[in-house]
């Protein structure tokens, strides 16, 4: 009786260990994937912000060729008008 107790014991034991690897494995997977997620929403956040960057940028030089255009017919038009 004494020897299939110390039997089951390291049994348990021996499974115990196991979970406890199984466990860790689990969380460093979780927290891998984890990163990768939080990697990856910050590189589609990038973009987003660098495109409407670049389209605020092109519009605002458009704006500004328009303005200028404007600008300079009216000086031309006061001085030869």
């Amino acid at each position: 009786m004494a020897m299939k107790m110390r039997q089951s014991l390291a049994e348990l034991e021996q499974e115990f260990w196991q979970e406890i690897e199984l466990d860790r494995r689990r969380r460093e997977h979780l927290r891998r994937h984890a990163v990768q997620r939080s990697r990856k929403r910050r590189r589609e956040r990038q973009l987003k912000r660098s495109s409407m960057r670049f389209w605020m940028l092109v519009l605002s030089l458009i704006a500004t060729a328009v303005v200028v255009t404007i600008a300079m017919f009216e000086t031309l038009y006061y001085l030869l008008g």
